[in-house]
């Protein structure tokens, strides 16, 4: 029974949200009460797999699905610590998520077409976050390329139209280099399992430059969904988008993806070692750095609020790339970490960016004067997200940064505290006057565009039940794993257990 479990387990795990997919495409729009029943279903039986995996790898069970399909590789499904970090996080924001999205769309025409895509696009997002290797790392990649396109572009506007025609452009685009990059790979080794400390040390000295291009070919292809500079281009433009669309980009999916993909190209395939031998940390560290300054910077010119925190995402998630890049056992806890970390605070923000829009007609800065005293709880978990990006103690933001600045020490990098206090600064001159208008200027006569959602009366006063709950319950939990960072259960724990290994700590 132990064998079944262990091997079938990964699958289930992916299978939950794509079969309920598959099926609400075939829904009429006016079964809503089905559509709504399977899209919960189909969550909470991910969470409930979840949970089941998680307590068999703390019990030492190896869960592993395996289809040899190709010479030396093939589809394999893995349950191990690093992979878990990942769809722990993907699997508690896409129930938040969908929560929030019955609520945003619950007058929208194409329903069951874009939940039908929303959970093909968790389904890829899982898949290659239980990826056991490069070969299925790339087939879940593209197939969330292709599961989001239609996210991107589900308003029909012409604006949207060109958005996702820039998305699509540089997403195959990315698509091909890290194809290419692994096929590479493939002629030299094959494509074996992840491994702590990587598989190529064998090939350093025989194939260094095929080594050194094939890395250079997938951070490259990773580098566009992470929205490493200068293949950031797509994320503003996305930003068209419905919410609950922005929120899955950048907190769970899409950006995510890059900045894992990162994670196990370092880690798992080339080690840590290796990529300091062939000179790669160096060049890493660098863009990173230029990321992070470059997305404040843009960020503090934007005055569309869901532009603004796009930038603020091109700048944050590179925190990850940067900890990676540090070749450090203390900040690759921090990146990690972060990977979780930020996809709660930033989620939180765009539900809260969208909560504004639909409910006040709020798009712009300007436009957010005196929000505060209209919808006090969504403006308070706004300001708590931000204060969190900031790295304001005791937040998860201020966990992450503690981390990669001790991290740069411990390797001799002291510059990088440098980097860590400019970025915290510029995190602050783009937050800090949205706090402010919010809270302390007097509100306008009347607001762009009021109007009532659902039927009834605001819940709490402030907008539609499913969009405020689960802002309020992703603020809780942002704030409990910088409050709690030191439990046993939380995701910086977790994340020094996987470095342990990696470091062989």
């Amino acid at each position: 029974m132990n064998g079944f479990w262990t091997t079938f387990l990964p699958p289930a795990i992916v299978l939950s949200s794509l079969v309920p997919g598959l099926i609400i495409f075939s829904l009429r729009e006016e079964q809503v009460r089905l559509r709504i029943a399977l899209n919960l279903f189909a969550a909470g039986l991910k969470l409930v797999l979840l949970g089941l995996m998680l307590w068999g790898v703390n019990r030492g069970l190896d869960f592993r699905f395996a289809i040899d399909f190709l010479p030396g590789g093939g589809l394999v499904l893995q349950g191990d610590a690093t992979s878990l970090q990942f769809v722990s996080l993907s699997a508690v924001l896409w129930l938040a998520t969908t929560i929030y999205a019955i609520g945003y769309l619950e007058d929208s025409p194409l329903r069951s077409r874009f939940f039908g895509y929303f959970s093909l696009c968790v389904s890829a997002t899982v898949g290659l976050a239980l990826a056991g290797n490069l070969v299925t790392f790339l087939l879940f990649y593209e197939l969330l390329t292709l599961a989001t396109f239609p996210l991107v572009v589900h308003r029909g506007t012409e604006q949207a139209l060109r958005a996702g025609r820039v998305y699509l452009a540089y997403t195959l685009g990315g698509g091909a280099l890290l194809l290419t990059g692994v096929a590479l790979l493939h002629s030299l080794v094959g494509s074996p399992t992840f491994q702590a400390g990587g598989y190529l040390a064998p090939l350093l000295e025989s194939h260094r430059p095929s080594l050194i291009l094939a890395f250079a070919l997938m951070i490259a292809g990773l580098g566009v969904k992470a929205a490493l500079i200068p293949l950031h281009g797509w994320l503003p433009q996305a930003m068209v988008a419905p919410a609950p669309v922005s929120a899955l980009l950048h907190a769970v999916a899409v950006v995510k993806a890059g900045a894992f993909g990162i994670i196990r190209v370092v880690y798992d395939v080339y080690g840590v070692e290796q990529v300091q031998a062939l000179g790669l940390a160096l060049p890493l560290l660098a863009l990173a750095t230029a990321t992070i300054i470059y997305g404040s910077l843009r960020a503090l010119q934007q005055q569309d609020l869901k532009k603004r925190l796009a930038y603020s995402t091109i700048s944050q998630v590179s925190y990850i790339t940067l900890g990676v890049a540090l070749m450090g056992p203390i900040a690759a806890v921090g990146a990690l970490a972060h990977l979780v970390h930020q996809g709660l605070m930033k989620v939180t923000l765009f539900y809260c960016a969208g909560n504004f829009a639909e409910t006040l007609g709020i798009h712009r800065i300007r436009e957010m004067d005196g929000v505060g005293q209209r919808m006090p709880l969504t403006m308070t978990a706004f300001t708590l997200a931000a204060l969190g990006m900031i790295g304001v103690p005791p937040t998860a933001g201020f966990i992450s940064k503690w981390y990669l600045g001790y991290g740069a020490l411990e390797v001799g990098q002291d510059w990088v505290l440098l980097v860590l206090v400019l970025s915290g600064l510029l995190n602050a001159a783009y937050f800090l006057p949205l706090i402010y208008r919010g809270w302390f200027v007097a509100p306008p006569a009347e607001w762009p565009h009021e109007r009532q959602l659902g039927s009834g009366k605001p819940w709490l006063g402030e907008t539609h039940w499913m969009l405020l709950a689960p802002v309020l319950f992703t603020t809780v939990l942002a704030l409990l794993v910088g409050v709690l960072a030191g439990s046993a259960l939380s995701p910086l724990t977790w994340s020094e257990l996987i470095m342990n290994r990696q470091f062989d700590l």
